[in-house]
């Protein structure tokens, strides 16, 4: 059965399972994925604390400790923590904080949903009712990232278009001029071209060339994970290929899911992506082929959230449940909370243009 939560295709679970990204230990407790990985304090910090505090004599060398060994609820392949649907939601934290909180200085619970409009009512009534029941227990609740999504509601391009500002609109058409030089195929998970390792080295460069440029270095998955994905063909995921000239200049790999595109994992060359504007020809590609597939649903994920506010997307917010071992540490955290509690600014500005 699946989780509750849960968006994405059973196997792209146990792929995180089975082939974690790298530095990550998977535990299960209660029934819950979890796991345990080195975690930067500064990660989700506003951009512009993390850059004062990285500013500060010393920080190369007293930085380190803000490294800590840490806990998580939750995975890195899903939208939001996924729970076991016979779980108690008020009894789960305190077995969760009896399970991972005592040996770890810092647990995370990551990702649990405010009443999302992409999960079902009974999953949005048991993330609030467990919401609830880790601040009784003791946790700290942080908003999360803001996760953004695209109701395909639109019958057209323009359509789409005509609900944004007069200057985006000119401003997206005139980046899309770029996408009459791209060519798109879309090539189903399990196709035989994946067989080939030296594909799927290919496949994985590209995806290394996206994650050296992020500003967070945090979850790198493995190659042995996305061959695995990119070779199994039940889970539904398709690849959609950029080539230009005949050379494959970028890739973005979906999945459709119960009436929805889910936008997980894209891989890019530079500097020819930027060249063509691949960031907005994928995004309004994606939006077409789920219009023309009858999807509900585009789920672009959560990181990015300034462009892809700026493309119209709307954004459904996240809560951390932080449990710090330490008594004064969990006081602290509740003073300073607000800091790394950036990402509503875009949910607040991205549902109000939409």
């Amino acid at each position: 059965m699946r989780y509750l939560n849960q968006l994405e295709p059973d196997a792209l679970v146990a792929g995180f399972v089975e082939h974690p990204p790298i530095g990550f230990q998977v535990l299960e407790a209660a029934g819950t994925p979890a796991f345990v990985a080195s975690f930067d304090l500064l990660t989700t910090a506003d951009a512009e604390v993390r850059q004062r505090v990285m500013q500060a004599p010393g920080y190369r060398w007293w930085g380190r400790l803000l490294r800590w060994r840490t806990a998580f609820v939750g995975t890195t392949v899903s939208e939001y923590a996924l729970f076991p649907r016979a779980a108690d939601a008020t009894g789960l934290p305190g077995q969760l904080r009896a399970r991972l909180g005592r040996g770890q200085r810092l647990m995370i619970v990551k990702d649990i949903p405010q009443d999302s409009p992409l999960c079902d009512a009974s999953s949005r009534d048991w993330s609030a009712r467990f919401a609830a029941a880790c601040q009784a227990e003791g946790f700290v609740l942080l908003e999360g990232q803001a996760l953004a999504y695209v109701p395909i509601d639109f019958a057209s391009e323009d359509e789409y278009l005509a609900r944004l500002s007069s200057g985006r609109r000119k401003d997206i058409r005139r980046k899309l001029r770029k996408r009459d030089d791209v060519e798109v195929e879309a090539v189903a998970c399990g196709d035989a071209r994946f067989a080939n390792d030296a594909m799927v080295d290919t496949y994985y460069r590209l995806y290394e060339n996206v994650y050296a440029q992020s500003e967070i270095h945090f979850d790198k998955l493995s190659r042995d994970f996305f061959a695995a994905v990119l070779r199994d063909a039940s889970h539904g995921g398709v690849a959609f290929i950029y080539h230009h000239q005949g050379e494959m200049i970028g890739w973005n790999l979906c999945f459709v899911v119960d009436g929805k595109l889910i936008d997980k994992y894209v891989g890019f060359v530079y500097p020819q992506a930027r060249e063509h504007n691949l960031y907005f020809t994928s995004w309004f590609h994606n939006l077409a082929w789920a219009r023309d597939q009858g999807l509900t649903h585009y789920v672009a994920g959560w990181t990015d959230p300034e462009i892809k506010s700026y493309l119209g997307a709307s954004f459904t917010l996240t809560r951390h449940a932080i449990y710090l071992r330490n008594p004064l540490l969990r006081m602290l955290a509740r003073r300073l909370g607000r800091f790394f509690e950036s990402d509503s600014q875009w949910a607040k500005q991205g549902n109000a243009q939409t």
